[in-house]
């Protein structure tokens, strides 16, 4: 398999001799780690994915015969980082089948391979560091906030990047190269780029843009105006002026969003308006992220939100995802936790009956979501965010979704233009950086229903701009090939 150099010219703007010798090293650093895979034929197979059976996606996994894809595949390229990045690859394989094609599901972590191997070294250190950019303000301030929303945003960064992602090559072997493939992170989309594929689409997650997220020869998708323009420019990613994205290379395509969420929004809209004009208790879901993250945070709110729950203000839904160490925390923290209550733990078909509940009855209490299967895990939240009138989040790539928002501290430097888009389109609060205006915040939108009827009135206005229609855009982008 011939793969093109990446690294030394991108987009037409060439890169220092320094930073080229950076990269060759870096590459060589994971292929003496890890071995050299380079000349292996992995063949592919397919299996079930049972918590999306509801879309019919299908897991690439190793196997000892070539591949044989279903008649219309589309291929969704993602990775374990967080929960974020599978969150977005849901919603692409949901418009996917809502377009009649067949959604394939490949994480290239998951598989016993170099470039894989290398995937999961450099997820662990992003976890690990974004866990304590929560624990001390010092390596938050002069560190971890300058590498994400300065350090991944230089071209010199993605040179290095393109350099370690040819050792993903070898695992696209089966696929055919025409195959639509939609990427959410840059790394699948840089490896089947490197492997031959001429129908990739590289959809960027978020609106901070950042050579971190470049893939040239892909199609670029954006979720945002203020997102197209950087990446047209290549703004700030050196410190003189580059050649950008060719037009033909890049597209502003709406928000990355289920099929299934973007048609019930009126539908669902509708019931929040109703729930609150009937003075039932608000409905707020939080979430826990994949990376464990913000867990004093987290803390904070749950105490606030406690006695208005016993006052039956409000009825509090808490996803942990699958960091059962979250709920150890907040019972040691608050020792009537457990007592105060309803786990639904690990038992996915008891959490859709539940919310099918929801949908039909007044709901009190606190209710705790646990699901150790990752996909259980994140689209939890997905069946929840359908029955709450508010989310509070960090400003992630839940940021984007149809449900409104108040906004945690971001975590990371890149999510900060998340927060601005969503609270300037309408549909979630500014971001509330600490206790005191998260509490206060909280306090006005439970205890002020036309501002809160207003907030949810406006996700149906968005919708009717087409602002929610990004993952079927991506698809076709993908399906339609340069």
């Amino acid at each position: 398999m011939e793969i093109l150099d990446r690294s030394s010219v991108i987009f037409g703007n060439q890169i220092d001799k320094k930073t080229i010798k950076k990269a060759t090293k870096s590459k060589n650093k994971y292929v003496k780690k890890f071995g050299d895979d380079s000349k292996k034929e992995y063949h592919l197979g397919l299996e079930d994915i049972p918590s999306l059976d509801f879309i019919g996606a299908k897991n690439l996994v190793l196997s000892d015969k070539p591949l044989k894809l279903p008649n219309n595949p589309v291929v969704v390229g993602n990775i374990r980082m967080g929960f974020g990045h599978y969150r977005i690859s849901i919603a692409l394989a949901s418009c996917a089948k809502a377009l009649g094609y067949d959604p394939i599901w490949m994480d290239l972590a998951s598989f016993d391979a170099t470039g894989s191997k290398m995937i999961r070294a450099q997820n662990d250190l992003y976890s690990l560091a974004s866990r304590i950019s929560q624990k001390s303000k010092l390596f938050n301030h002069f560190i971890w906030e300058p590498l994400n929303s300065e350090g991944f945003r230089q071209i010199t960064y993605n040179a290095v990047d393109q350099k370690n992602s040819e050792l993903l090559a070898p695992l696209y072997h089966d696929l055919p190269k025409d195959v639509p493939f939609v990427a959410t992170h840059v790394w699948p989309s840089q490896g089947a780029v490197h492997a031959g594929l001429t129908h990739v689409v590289n959809a960027i997650p978020d609106n901070w843009p950042m050579a971190l997220h470049l893939s040239e020869g892909a199609i670029h998708a954006v979720q945002t105006p203020f997102a197209y323009l950087g990446y047209k420019m290549l703004n700030g990613m050196n410190k003189k002026p580059l050649k950008g994205i060719p037009e033909s290379e890049l597209f502003e395509v709406g928000h990355y969003i289920d099929h299934e969420l973007v048609a019930n929004i009126e539908k669902d809209v509708e019931a929040r308006v109703n729930r609150i004009k009937k003075d039932e208790p608000v409905r707020i879901l939080t979430s826990v992220g994949g990376a464990g993250a913000g867990a004093k945070s987290f803390l904070e709110i749950v105490k606030h939100l406690i006695p208005y729950v016993e006052k039956e203000k409000v009825s509090l839904y808490i996803n942990l995802g699958d960091h059962l160490d979250m709920f150890d925390f907040l019972k040691k923290k608050i020792p009537s936790f457990e007592k105060k209550c309803v786990t639904h733990f690990d038992n996915y078909s008891e959490t859709k009956e539940f919310v099918e509940k929801m949908s039909k009855e007044v709901s009190k209490g606190i209710h705790v979501f646990y699901h150790k299967n990752i996909f259980e895990a994140v689209y939890s939240t997905n069946l929840l965010m359908r029955q709450v009138e508010l989310l509070i989040t960090k400003p992630s790539e839940l940021a984007f979704y149809p449900v409104v928002k108040v906004m945690m501290k971001h975590i990371g430097g890149h999510e900060v233009y998340g927060a601005i888009h969503a609270q300037e389109i309408g549909d979630s609060t500014f971001e509330c950086p600490d206790k005191k205006s998260m509490t206060e915040m909280l306090d006005r939108l439970i205890s002020d229903k036309e501002l809160l009827i207003h907030l949810n009135e406006q996700i149906v206005k968005l919708k009717a701009t087409g602002i929610y229609d990004g993952g079927y855009k991506a698809v076709k982008l993908a399906v339609k090939g340069k």
